[in-house]
């Protein structure tokens, strides 16, 4: 009985294995197999948040329907190795630039695939094409317009602000 239910399980997890020509931005939860066909130049960025230094490489994956980067950090770019096969459970996709990356998170799980991945298709690179979306196209807040023509002093008062505890820069006055 549990040879069954592990069976039905492999059958499951490869039935959800996605291929590289079908990643589309803003994926999650992905799982897919992929060879690492190179891995760019290693370079220093400095985090907005905590302002630590950290090692950055793009590594080009494929399958033999098509090609995508992916970003390495930090250990992850000792780990791959050129020439192997991995298979990525749990990762997502996202946009960087206008162009399609698949992303390794923190809960991603990354391990060396039984089967090897032959033929790479190297034609189809689905970084290479621009995934940006005009704003005319989606959902976007149309600015405020002011009910004066703007110049210093132009601000008027409302009648709501008149027992309002803020003054006009939005700091509070008493």
């Amino acid at each position: 009985m549990t040879a069954e239910i592990e069976n039905e399980s492999e059958t499951t997890e490869k039935k959800h294995a996605i291929k590289i020509k079908d990643l589309e931005p803003r994926m999650n939860n992905l799982t897919t197999t992929f060879k690492v066909v190179s891995i760019g130049e290693t370079r220093e960025v400095s985090s907005r948040h905590s302002y630590e230094t950290h090692r950055v490489a793009d590594a080009t994956v494929g399958d033999e329907t098509g090609i995508v980067l992916v970003p390495l950090w930090n250990e992850s770019i000792e780990e791959m190795v050129v020439g192997k096969t991995y298979r990525l459970e749990d990762g997502f996709t996202g946009l960087f630039r206008g162009s399609l990356q698949l992303k390794i998170g923190r809960n991603s799980k990354v391990t060396e695939a039984d089967d090897e991945i032959e033929t790479i298709n190297n034609e189809v690179n689905m970084s290479a094409e621009s995934h940006r979306t005009s704003r005319d196209s989606g959902y976007y807040q149309p600015r405020r317009r002011s009910r004066s023509y703007g110049g210093y002093g132009s601000y008027r008062r409302r009648d709501s602000d008149r027992y309002s505890h803020h003054d006009r820069s939005g700091r509070r006055r008493w």
